[in-house]
């Protein structure tokens, strides 16, 4: 319901709803001053008035179609985190929005006593003054108060006492606790006992009834494994409920497992609006900037993106290149020395899911920005050899042809030609003239005399007149011991 709700919303909007929902007062503050980092131009009354808009719905009650403020359709546990958020920030919007919000709560005839208690303050906080005299505490509340103050006015009397009270509730999960070990013990009779008696039986027989038996038993430690997973999780949702209420417990349950555990605290926070927005493309910048994707740790990488390899569907072209740009363009460019072996997995586990993407945000911006030094020109090899089908290669030699070499790129041209890419007449005729224009500063380089002797070996065929004139060129260029081998190679090409 709450993602149907939030389409409702505009996109700055619907980013910091859906913070409130995963995160809560305290992360949606947060969300707020990223976003206005992001857009000087961002400001709370817009999301007070989203929420405040009218939205068609069926009354449960008479079952008839009417129309409440959206803020109304959402979760008690929603509201809750609103209003606490607005707590804190209610000097950051517009005191009339924060009213307008207020004035459709209102609406909620059907609102618990806790979300009544907080609209109470935060008309306090906005210095509404009809609400200053008014006690924050429901009539229920006062009277369950003075029944607590009589029962402890005598700590040493029988059944009084706060150690009393609050050993009723340990008494209640200890017996659970208790159930729970009885029950496990009576499971592990029961398999000792299977065990005995399979020892006592003939060879023979036991050798007919171990593969039934051992599935057996592996089904029961299953049932058991789960069952106890399952009590445990109810009594923390117990222990939860006693401190923060229901709705609230549901929300601070965290996984404690999987590639979620290890992401930094702001990603892991945003990853609920992480899923939902990955197919939502025109906020994808604001988003990766809301999560500081390019200050990611290097090594939460790799978990990063088993993350995003197991989402389904897979992501959009423009998704992913927008993610593989500010996640690791930066730390790429930046390379100084061999990248690290985190690094080398995230790119490469990426580049295998998405070749294209990644050609055209991340090894494209690399060659063309003129940055491609040892470190990057090692790291493009290895992309080209291990993840790239042979017509993404080809696209990064054409990458290469519209800017200027170094030694560095020749590196990576030399590992596309040697993987022998399927070039027309065309494109290696742009590529001879190419070598042409470089030669002349490549005269001493082995890489570049390297290169060259690998374009007659291996591409023969696509010698004509005019290559073989140009090449002839290249060649007079050269200063090297290998200039003689090159000579050579080009006499034994037919013209």
């Amino acid at each position: 319901m709450s993602a149907v709700l939030l389409r409702r919303l505009p996109a700055p909007c619907r980013l910091l709803a859906q913070a409130l929902l995963s995160a809560g007062a305290s992360g949606a503050q947060k969300v707020v001053v990223r976003l206005r980092a992001v857009n000087p131009l961002f400001s709370l009354s817009a999301f007070l008035q989203s929420l405040c808009e009218d939205e068609a719905t069926l009354d449960e009650d008479t079952q008839e179609l009417t129309t409440k403020p959206l803020v109304c359709l959402f979760s008690d546990a929603f509201k809750t985190d609103l209003l606490c958020f607005l707590h804190l920030v209610h000097s950051w919007a517009p005191r009339y929005s924060v009213l307008s919000l207020l004035h459709c709560l209102d609406q909620d005839k059907k609102r618990k006593p806790w979300i009544q208690t907080l609209i109470y303050q935060l008309h306090r906080d906005i210095g509404h003054v009809e609400h200053e005299e008014k006690s924050l505490l429901s009539s229920e509340c006062v009277e369950r108060l003075k029944g607590l103050c009589d029962r402890f006015k005598d700590p040493q009397a029988t059944g009084g006492g706060w150690k009393d009270y609050l050993n009723e509730h340990r008494r209640e999960l200890h017996a659970d606790s208790e159930a729970d070990s009885v029950q496990k013990k009576r499971k592990s009779e029961v398999l000792d006992q299977d065990m005995e008696t399979d020892l006592n039986e003939p060879h023979t027989k036991r050798l007919k009834t171990d593969l039934p038996d051992i599935e057996k038993a592996e089904g029961e430690k299953v049932a058991e494994g789960e069952k106890v997973a399952v009590d445990e999780e109810a009594v923390d949702e117990e222990a939860l409920q006693l401190y923060s209420g229901p709705e609230r417990a549901s929300q601070q349950k965290e996984p404690q497992e999987g590639p979620l555990s290890a992401l930094p605290d702001n990603i892991k926070a945003a990853v609920p609006l992480l899923k939902e927005l990955l197919e939502s493309e025109t906020e994808m910048e604001t988003l990766c900037g809301i999560l500081c994707l390019a200050e990611t740790p290097e090594q939460t990488l790799p978990h990063f993106c088993r993350f995003l390899l197991a989402l389904t569907p897979d992501l959009s072209h423009r998704a992913a290149s927008i993610i593989i740009k500010n996640l690791l363009l930066g730390k790429v460019l930046s390379l100084t020395e061999p990248a690290s072996r985190s690094l080398v997995t995230a790119v490469t586990s990426l580049c295998s899911q998405y070749p294209r993407p990644t050609c055209q945000a991340l090894i494209e911006p690399v060659i063309k920005e003129g940055r491609t030094g040892s470190a990057q020109a090692e790291l493009l090899c290895q992309l080209v050899q291990d993840c790239l089908e042979p017509h993404h290669r080809l696209l990064v030699f054409e990458m290469t042809l519209e800017v200027s070499w170094n030694e560095s790129l020749l590196s990576v041209i030399h590992a596309l030609l040697e993987l022998k890419i399927e070039l027309n007449e065309g494109l290696f005729s742009l590529f001879t003239k190419q070598l042409s224009s470089q030669s002349p500063h490549f005269s001493k380089s082995m890489k570049f005399s390297k290169m060259m002797l690998t374009v007659l070996t291996k591409f023969q065929c696509h010698v004509n007149a005019a290559c073989h004139n140009t090449l002839s060129c290249c060649i007079s260029y050269n200063e090297t011991f290998l200039k003689k081998s090159l000579q050579g190679a080009l006499k034994r090409i037919t013209q």
